[in-house]
């Protein structure tokens, strides 16, 4: 039986897969690696789904629905563009991408506020062949209504690997901010409030940046064809 080994200290990593390789595991990995370069401007990621996430939080009935919905897909587009901008050489437009997270967020939006059994599940099937629109558009330079065609065709590459990489970047956010919640619990609400807020703001940006990446683990399944 073959023994697992593991590298001595001082010893360099094994080198990561390539990106037609790369597996679900070594994405988020790679996602919190590039957090950490780019801290600073990652972690600006976060500030808008913190703020709208505190502001959500104060209302009630109507109006909660209401700002969540109206405001939740343009903030995460806003974010998802900026982490594109972040992994790598962007040259497409700046607004055609913002629309095309619009209606990529638009479901995740909605499953805050309308929850029903498999809804999350639902929404990411949706990300996973809507929401690699928005870097079609800005690597790739196309204009929307192919980027969505695009887009589409990036999450069939292989959809099994686009939605559990999603699911494992969510699952993680999750449990780190449960984490978090049961580490201050006993300071009382306000101190509630403000891990909300902090992880918020701290961890969202790993959804961002690794569904920025998992725009080149498809790329490399499913090259562009040269026109």
């Amino acid at each position: 039986m073959a023994r697992l080994t593991y590298p001595r200290a001082g010893e360099p990593l094994p080198a990561p897969l390539p990106p037609e390789t790369r597996t679900v595991g070594q994405l988020v990995a790679e996602s919190i690696r590039l957090y950490g370069r780019r801290f600073w401007p990652s972690l600006a990621l976060g500030v808008g789904p913190a703020a709208l996430g505190a502001a959500a939080t104060g209302l009630h009935g109507l109006a909660r629905v209401v700002v969540v919905i109206a405001l939740g897909a343009p903030v995460a587009s806003a974010s998802y563009v900026g982490a594109t901008m972040i992994a790598g050489e962007t040259r497409g437009r700046v607004p055609a991408a913002f629309v095309a997270g619009i209606v990529a967020f638009l479901p995740l939006a909605v499953a805050r506020v309308v929850i029903f059994p498999g809804i999350y599940i639902v929404v990411l099937a949706w990300f996973a062949l809507v929401g690699l629109s928005v870097p079609a558009v800005l690597v790739e330079g196309l204009p929307l209504r192919r980027a969505f065609r695009r887009g589409a065709a990036l999450g069939r590459a292989d959809f099994v690997h686009a939605l559990g990489s999603l699911a494992t970047l969510v699952i993680t956010i999750v449990l780190t901010g449960l984490v978090l919640f049961f580490l201050i619990q006993s300071f009382g609400d306000q101190a509630l409030h403000v891990a909300a807020f902090l992880a918020f703001l701290v961890l969202t940006p790993l959804f961002f940046l690794g569904a920025a990446l998992l725009y080149v683990d498809q790329a490399a399944r499913a090259p562009r064809a040269v026109p």
